[in-house]
């Protein structure tokens, strides 16, 4: 049995992580091996590249260029360690955030030259590739409010995202619409904004055709 590769994107509180929690449950249940990840993390080297980028040591922004960097740096490690491993072994890969994210956040969202991102891409993964890609839509004002409410809950602060501001992640959602709107053959658009159960269901309409 073949590997699968699915990526979850989305803006902060699409309910990325809650999905793939469900469907990795679903595959489970169907007798599917599953390996569920997330980016930037999913290894040790890339956990602790996570802790750095969302929480730059001494408060200090991290510049745009070496935030694309060790986003990749840890990508790179996870695509060897983790992800290429699970997919030889015939597992389904489900990853929160891949590459996608680097070109809506570093690219569209911190303006980087759309080159430059995409070179790091492709050192960071060289051929692997998503089979599938979730995008999980929700509008800013429900983002800010799911963001909020978690903060709330659990009690942990903004990081270096949080505070990018509302004109930057007005450029991330356009982004990641204008990836999926150039890629609709790998791309497909769920509304965030359902209930969970519903975006649950949606999720595995999409996935059970390529088990």
């Amino acid at each position: 049995m073949s590997g699968l590769f699915i990526t979850f994107e989305g803006i902060e509180g699409c309910g990325k992580s809650t999905q793939i929690g469900r469907l990795a449950k679903r595959l489970a249940d169907a007798g599917r091996e599953t390996v569920s990840l997330r980016e930037p993390g999913g290894t040790t080297i890339g956990e602790a590249i996570r802790d750095v980028v969302k929480h730059p040591p001494g408060n200090k922004p991290i510049s745009p260029d070496t935030e694309l960097l060790l986003m990749n740096a840890s990508r790179a490690q996870l695509v060897q360690q983790a992800i290429r491993p699970a997919l030889a072994k015939g597992a389904v890969v489900l990853c929160d955030r891949f590459y996608d994210s680097s070109l809506a956040y570093q690219g569209h969202g911190r303006g980087l030259d759309f080159a430059k991102v995409q070179q790091a891409i492709d050192l960071a993964v060289g051929e692997t590739k998503p089979s599938l890609t979730l995008l999980l839509d929700i509008s800013l004002s429900v983002s800010q409010t799911r963001v909020s409410g978690r903060q709330r809950s659990t009690g942990e602060g903004q990081d270096q995202f949080d505070e990018s501001g509302l004109a930057f992640f007005e450029r991330v959602h356009a982004g990641f619409h204008s990836l999926a709107n150039g890629e609709p053959e790998r791309y497909r658009v769920i509304d965030g904004a359902q209930p969970p159960d519903a975006v649950g269901q949606a999720v595995w309409d999409c996935v059970a055709p390529l088990l």
